[in-house]
């Protein structure tokens, strides 16, 4: 497989993972690092950009929630969302900085879109969080095998 190929691979499960199925960006990322064909930083750097629009894809959900809130793809249950606005309202934009958790980090940020957080506060602090994540992987994946 090429490396450009193994590369959109990755960018699409991240892109997935933080959208609308359950998946294992980490997984995948780990699995590339431990093969040691491409470079570190290229790999934290396409698995953030396909999380990171897979949360903008997010926000803009939650701009349009009543339209979309029932539909069995949408990415949040009700129940994620009621504890995501919740936590949103009492932590602000900086809840964001939790939207790499795997539970409830999808949640808050279609929240962010529901309360209207401005786009360009939301990419920066989900780009930080998201980042942070797949760092901290890159950095302790070798340590680990």
């Amino acid at each position: 497989m090429s490396v450009l190929a193994t590369l959109a691979g990755l960018f699409a499960i991240a892109f997935v993972a933080a959208t609308i199925v359950p998946a294992q960006s980490e997984a995948a990322l780990v699995a590339l690092l431990l093969a040691g064909d491409i470079p570190p930083w290229l790999l934290v750097l396409v698995a953030t950009a396909g999380n990171v629009l897979g949360a903008v894809v997010n926000w803009f959900l939650g701009r349009g929630i009543e339209t979309f809130r029932d539909r069995p793809w949408f990415p949040a249950s009700s129940g994620q969302l009621d504890r995501a606005t919740r936590w949103y309202q009492r932590w602000g934009r900086w809840s964001l900085l939790l939207s790499w958790a795997p539970i409830g980090g999808d949640a808050l940020t279609v929240v962010a879109g529901v309360l209207r957080e401005p786009l360009w506060s939301f990419v920066l602090l989900v780009t930080a969080a998201k980042a942070g994540r797949y760092i901290v992987l890159a950095v302790v994946t070798p340590g680990l095998f």
